[in-house]
């Protein structure tokens, strides 16, 4: 029997059905943050073990041990091209890859591989962290900017950013545009936006409940927004970009 034949047989079992694989926006996520340097989410993510989490994941060896170093390889290798496309050195970035798929081979227990895999996504994560901060923006635009990004979900105003940074409003308006190039209020849209379009590319969360979540004061503001900032509605970018596969971000694939 050949492996197509061997697939359309199992394709036609009635278990196959049952198997439903996670929705991709946990995925996505848990990915945005280790390439923004979101050290606190992705420990979150770590002490829920959610890699050794198997429901709806995919079984790609029926070896546990195998299968998971499967998933460690592939998760390395999503993790390095993204950080890859947001700015990390292309060399450090495949070489700490070969360097923790190396070890992978060493390892053969799941408590060894977890293990792992939080010391491998935590060191990208540091370095992506030290990387977005290594910049000219002052103390108090980094801080801002921190804020903003923890807080991209609330309705966030100059003077909830002022007061966190226990500086005037006036003055930090005057900083951020002169530091930014940019409004604060500017800013902010622009971040929410782009937090939408994940949204859109990722999840099947409708125009309401993604205005909702990200405290637009309507539907159509949101719509309004959205299209001055990207060129196109929502629903144009969704038709077009949902579910878009991860650019590998060499052209070729390969490691």
């Amino acid at each position: 029997m050949s492996y197509q034949d061997e697939w359309i047989l199992l394709e036609a079992q009635d278990e196959i059905d049952e198997v439903e694989h996670r929705q991709p926006t946990e995925e996505f996520l848990f990915y945005q943050a280790v390439t923004s340097g979101d050290i606190d989410a992705v420990r979150k993510n770590c002490k829920q073990e959610r890699f050794l989490d198997t429901d709806g994941v995919g079984i790609l060896s029926r070896n546990p041990i195998t299968n998971l170093k499967y998933h460690f390889v592939i998760t390395t290798a999503m993790i390095t091209r993204l950080c890859r496309q947001k700015g990390m050195e292309l060399e450090q970035a495949f070489r700490m890859s070969d360097f923790y798929i190396q070890r992978l081979d060493d390892i053969q227990t799941v408590r060894g591989i977890r293990n792992l895999h939080e010391e491998m996504v935590l060191d990208y994560t540091e370095k992506m962290r030290r990387f977005s901060h290594n910049d000219t923006n002052s103390k108090h635009i980094h801080a801002c900017k921190e804020y903003i990004y923890s807080h991209i979900k609330e309705r966030i105003t100059i003077e909830d950013l002022a007061e966190e940074l226990g500086v005037s409003a006036s003055y930090l308006s005057r900083l951020f545009k002169k530091e930014t190039g940019d409004s604060v209020s500017a800013y902010i849209r622009r971040q929410k936006i782009d937090m939408a379009k994940n949204l859109l590319r990722y999840s099947d969360y409708s125009m309401i409940d993604i205005a909702n979540r990200l405290s637009f004061s309507s539907q159509s503001h949101f719509i309004q927004q959205f299209r001055d900032i990207v060129g196109m509605t929502p629903k144009k970018y969704r038709d077009e970009n949902h579910m878009i596969q991860w650019d590998s971000g060499t052209g070729t694939g390969q490691n």
